[in-house]
């Protein structure tokens, strides 16, 4: 029995992973017949990244650091914020933005009804392909960061920031699935995205630079010191050990809490089958 539950589940888990890779293939061929866009997308996060860079340079032309942190420094900051940003605006924010649409129409069924993890369903339908121009621009960003330290970066420096980096997508992930939730009891939750817009905008600083209830909440209330900062602390050896471990704890803890009430909001929810 137990064999057969386990053989049932990993069918399960292939048909969800079939669904979602059908999602990214049309998400690609809608995106692939706006090709224009591209143009537009990577002008757009060209202006802002040197826009950014400027304000640095302006910076760093009065003083050596900034919260002990260096012009190179900061600028692994950076490229991680602009990385993550493209990874919310491509993947996270258009399917939290569905979701919301879903819930306020009554159009969640179509996805409920289908044979795989709901949850899983509505985080991976949409994909917005020239978005994805700041995950690229923003590696850029590190690496000629990485290139620039006064010191050597090493394999062990790199794998911490590909794990904290990992970690903090699935942060935000949760930290705006947690947001979109609050649909199932509200309804209209529109003015979240420009709300978690302007607070994201203070992840191109380091946590450290602002003040101690600043740093506070942007560590646990909104979580970009875990999404932007400690990657850029694992990669310019400044993280420790115990900072990616409790990192990793406090991503298991909060995807768990959005788990259970993303199951509890279902329970609240009433479709056009309803």
């Amino acid at each position: 029995m137990g064999a057969a539950s386990r053989r049932d589940a990993q069918a399960r888990d292939l048909r969800a992973l079939g669904l979602v890779a059908t999602f990214l293939r049309v998400g690609v061929q809608t995106e692939l017949q706006y090709r224009a866009n591209v143009v537009f997308s990577a002008l757009q996060s060209l202006v802002a990244v040197a826009t950014s860079l400027a304000v640095l340079g302006l910076v760093f032309s009065h003083t050596d650091s900034l919260g002990g942190w260096s012009g190179n420094e900061l600028l692994v900051v950076m490229g991680v914020y602009v990385l993550m940003g493209g990874v919310i605006r491509s993947v996270v924010q258009p399917n939290m933005q569905q979701l919301m649409a879903d819930v306020q129409h009554g159009t969640l069924d179509f996805v409920l009804t289908k044979p795989a993890d709901g949850q899983l369903l509505v985080s991976a339908r949409r994909f917005q392909l020239w978005q994805a121009v700041d995950v690229v621009l923003g590696a850029v960003l590190v690496v000629v960061a990485v290139v620039r330290l006064d010191r050597p970066v090493g394999v062990g420096a790199v794998l911490g920031f590909l794990a904290a980096l990992g970690l903090g997508a699935v942060t935000i992930y949760s930290f705006w699935l947690l947001l979109t939730i609050g649909a199932f009891w509200i309804v209209r939750v529109d003015s979240l995205v420009d709300l978690f817009d302007g607070m994201y905008q203070a992840g191109r600083w380091p946590v450290s630079v602002y003040p101690g209830w600043l740093r506070i909440g942007f560590t646990f209330l909104v979580p970009l010191a875990f999404a932007i900062t400690v990657p850029a602390q694992a990669l310019t050896g400044r993280a420790s050990g115990w900072l990616l471990l409790g990192a990793a704890a406090f991503t298991a803890v909060l995807f768990t809490l959005t788990r259970a009430l993303w199951r509890v909001g279902l329970r609240h929810y009433s479709g056009a089958s309803a």
